[in-house]
This record gives C-alpha cells, sequence and structure tokens, in this order.
C-alpha cells in the first residue's frame, strides 16, 4: 500500500510540473481521482470476494477435519474392538438354552459353564490342524 500511494504522490508531484495550465492541472488530478476511486472499488470488491471464498474453504476444512476426527475415532475404536489390551473376548451361545455369553479366550479351558442353565459346554477352539490331528491319531 505504501508504493501505492507514493506512486500516486509522484504521478501528481509530476503532473503538477509538467502542467503548467491550473484549469487542465485541476481537470487531470480531478479525472485521475475518478479514475483511481473507481479502480479502489473494483479492487475491495474482488478481495471481498475472495474473502468470502476464503471462509468458505476454511468452513469446509473444518467440516472435513471434523469428519476426520469422527472416522478416526471409529478406527480406534475398531483397532480397539479388534486388539483389545484385556485379552480377547469370544461370544459363545448355549447350546442348550440359547443363552449368549462372553468369556476371555484362554486357550486352555475345554468346558465352559452357561451362566443361565448352568450346562457344561464343551468349548472347541479350532486348533485341530491336519499336524495335530497326526499326533494326536499317533498316540
Amino acid at each position: 500500500m505504501v508504493s501505492i500511494k507514493n506512486e500516486y504522490k509522484s504521478f501528481l508531484d509530476d503532473i503538477e510540473k509538467n502542467i503548467k495550465n491550473k484549469e487542465d492541472l485541476e481537470y487531470i488530478k480531478k479525472r485521475f481521482a475518478d479514475f483511481l476511486e473507481v479502480v479502489i472499488e473494483k479492487m475491495d470488491y474482488i478481495l471481498d470476494y475472495k474473502e468470502e471464498e476464503m471462509n468458505k474453504l476454511e468452513e469446509k476444512q473444518n467440516q472435513i477435519e471434523a469428519k476426520i476426527s469422527s472416522m478416526q475415532k471409529m478406527i480406534d475404536n475398531i483397532e480397539n474392538d479388534i486388539y483389545s489390551e484385556d485379552g480377547y473376548d469370544f461370544e459363545i451361545t448355549c447350546p442348550y438354552c440359547n443363552y449368549e455369553f462372553i468369556i476371555d479366550v484362554d486357550e486352555t479351558k475345554t468346558e465352559v459353564q452357561c451362566p443361565e442353565c448352568k450346562n457344561m459346554i464343551e468349548l472347541d477352539w479350532g486348533n485341530d490342524t491336519p499336524d495335530n490331528k497326526d499326533e494326536d491319531d499317533d498316540m
């Protein structure tokens, strides 16, 4: 802005030096001031428009950041569900009474008691790999 003011002052000084007729000088100053006012109004309009656009962009960016944050929370929850620090939970449906309950994974347990009907439920952790079956067959 300082350079524009300096240029404007330099312009006025130059025309005052070179135009001797006072009426012509005042006419040129007036016309230039009118022209400059139009240019400044257009510049203000452009700046206001750009500021409005920037505000819209900032608002959209804030919305996107909020969505990303929400998604990150969901991902963290999924990660916690998958990689629970307290061990893994295992959902069981009792074959006798259809009661659903959760136990911690403990592959050393071979059976668990249903908390509802008190029947014992045999646990099969799915460790019967072909190698394990061959070993069992040998015994």
